[in-house]
């Protein structure tokens, strides 16, 4: 597979089962990767980025005591997260649209199926180095912009009609229209 270098990336395994760190491991340095850190848990994941800095993190879902989900939560909002920007792969056999969703949601980069393959997992890392999404903040997310598309809108400016009608009321206010004459402008008419 010809393309990116990946001998100066940081990798972070997170998987309960040692069986499939050892086949992501594997995969990573055939892929040229040569700093592969590895974790049994979330929990354990954690405490490892607050003295290695991972630049992208392969993490499975099903884990105990601390899943893949709660484990992508903690690193996007916990207050004292080394990294909240670092991406992430969720890997998980359950997929699900409401999971892809549950993760998308919860802050993840990118999702990998299992039986994971090497052009599907260097496909993922590749996708995150070839397209990075800016990240957002919002009142009840936090993590990369869940919009993988940039579309470019053709219909109506809404929030700019709003703004322009609210601007017609304002000074129809000030200029002593009646009530029904405000609503009529505020409908655009």
């Amino acid at each position: 597979m010809a393309g990116y270098n990946l001998e100066r990336l940081n990798f972070l395994i997170v998987d309960d089962n040692k069986h499939m760190r050892a086949l992501v491991k594997t995969i990573l340095h055939a892929l040229g990767a040569k700093s592969v850190h590895e974790a049994a848990d979330g929990a354990d994941a954690f405490k490892e980025l607050r003295h290695f800095p991972a630049d992208i993190i392969i993490c499975d879902w099903n884990m105990s005591p601390l899943d893949g989900l709660d484990f992508v939560r903690l690193v996007r909002t916990g207050k004292d997260s080394p990294n909240p920007f670092v991406p992430i792969i969720m890997l998980t056999g359950h997929t699900e649209m409401h999971r892809v969703v549950e993760a998308r949601d919860a802050g993840v980069h990118e999702f990998l199926a299992k039986p994971i393959s090497a052009k599907s997992l260097y496909s993922r890392v590749k996708a995150i180095i070839d397209r990075p999404r800016p990240f957002v903040r919002t009142k009840t997310y936090f993590g990369p912009d869940r919009r993988r598309r940039q579309m470019e809108w053709k219909g109506p400016e809404r929030r700019k009609a709003n703004r322009e009608a609210a601007a017609r009321a304002k000074e129809a206010q000030e200029t002593g229209l009646s009530q029904d004459e405000v609503e009529a402008l505020l409908k655009g008419g």
